[in-house]
């Protein structure tokens, strides 16, 4: 593939992804309602940022509400949480096809481990250690259900 063929397939990709992301917006007619949807959207981040760090608080559905309610708020927080480059792949995937991609599924599996892993470790109840276990046990559950789409190479 030479280099004007291959910025020609990049362009065409970042065409067919303004497309998608232009699909995804649905801003709500009243403004009242869109400065909620806006507020929303900022709770449900700041819940992601915090679920970051928090094992039991998750981060990946708070930004897809964000997402959502960015949809209906905001073109622009909402294209520039499409922009991002970690976070707008997920959203736009889940958003076009309801699945996740296999290695985002290992990374969550990873840091889920990791994150009830030391959890567990740390606290010093027995009670605690299980009511993690069982919170881990159904989690883990919830994301082996989510589909996984095989993606073109």
């Amino acid at each position: 593939m030479s280099i004007s063929d291959h910025r020609e397939a990049e362009q065409t990709e970042r065409q067919a992804a303004a497309q998608q992301t232009a699909d995804l917006l649905c801003l709500h007619d009243s403004p009242l309602v869109r400065a909620m949807y806006l507020g929303a959207g900022f709770l449900a981040l700041f819940l992601a940022v915090l679920g970051a760090v928090l094992p039991v608080l998750p981060t990946t559905p708070f930004i897809l509400l964000a997402a959502a309610c960015f949809a209906r708020g905001s073109e622009h927080f909402h294209r520039k949480l499409l922009e991002n480059r970690i976070a707008g792949p997920i959203i736009r995937e889940w958003a076009l096809y309801r699945s996740i991609p296999q290695r985002v599924k290992r990374w969550v599996y990873f840091l889920m481990t990791l994150s009830f892993g030391s959890s567990i470790w740390i606290v010093p109840e027995l009670w605690q250690k299980v009511m993690l276990v069982v919170i881990g046990s159904i989690l883990a559950g919830y994301v082996w259900r989510i589909p996984v789409r095989e993606t073109e190479k």
